[in-house]
């Protein structure tokens, strides 16, 4: 289910190789707590370490990885108090940013989120868990930025960045997953409604279903 890692073209630069390193953090492709080799991943990307080591340091300051001394740098791994108190504090962002989408959504941002959700309905279908996540991401960051208060999305990307894997993991329950696909519809609606109370409530409502999925990756039976 994890997408192909395709060689990336010498003049795309660090921006580049950091999409492919974040979708590979991401997919679980590098392990949490995994150090990153930079020899292996110069040869795997096909490119020098000079645009990766860019790279590696563009994730560090998004949180995605620990920058240690004498040791490179290292998958972000998080521990269940890291969990809780990160999805505690993501509470508060998602919910704002629904409550102030609703209120303050145009017609084409709401438009735009349709046709994602739309795209990731047809991933859904098609169990293509990769591109799902995509879009699913992608949708989350149009509410947000439908909010339009930049403070807010500065910290709602800085926050969500800890949880990105752990996240793309709880859709690969069946029952689960298509739960979620259930409350995004309900995002939809409410956003077509402009109501901000309804939409609040179901972005919490589907926070705390990923948060009690991840804690069950943690805390196995």
């Amino acid at each position: 289910m994890s997408a192909v890692i395709q060689a990336i073209p010498r003049a795309a630069l660090h921006e580049q190789v950091a999409l492919q390193l974040r979708q590979m953090l991401v997919e679980g492709q590098i392990t949490p707590g995994a150090k990153l080799n930079e020899r292996e991943l110069s040869e795997e990307l096909h490119v020098s370490r000079t645009p990766l080591r860019e790279a590696i340091k563009m994730l560090a300051a998004e949180g995605l990885v620990e920058l240690l001394p004498n040791r490179g740098a290292i998958a972000l791994q998080l521990n269940r108090d890291d969990v809780l108190n990160t999805f505690e504090v993501m509470a508060g962002l998602e919910g704002q940013s629904g409550e102030l989408a609703a209120q303050r959504i145009t017609e084409a941002e709401l438009n735009n989120i349709k046709a994602l959700h739309y795209e990731m309905l047809a991933a859904y279908t098609r169990q293509d868990l990769s591109a799902y996540y995509r879009l699913n991401s992608e949708i989350h960051r149009a509410i947000n930025a439908a909010a339009k208060n930049p403070v807010l999305t500065a910290t709602y990307n800085q926050v969500n960045a800890r949880l990105q894997a752990l996240r793309f993991r709880s859709n690969q329950d069946g029952e689960k997953w298509a739960r979620a696909v259930q409350e995004h519809d309900a995002m939809v609606a409410a956003l077509e409604a402009r109501d901000s109370v309804a939409m609040r409530e179901v972005l919490l409502t589907h926070l705390q279903h990923k948060r009690e999925v991840v804690l069950s990756f943690l805390d196995p039976l």
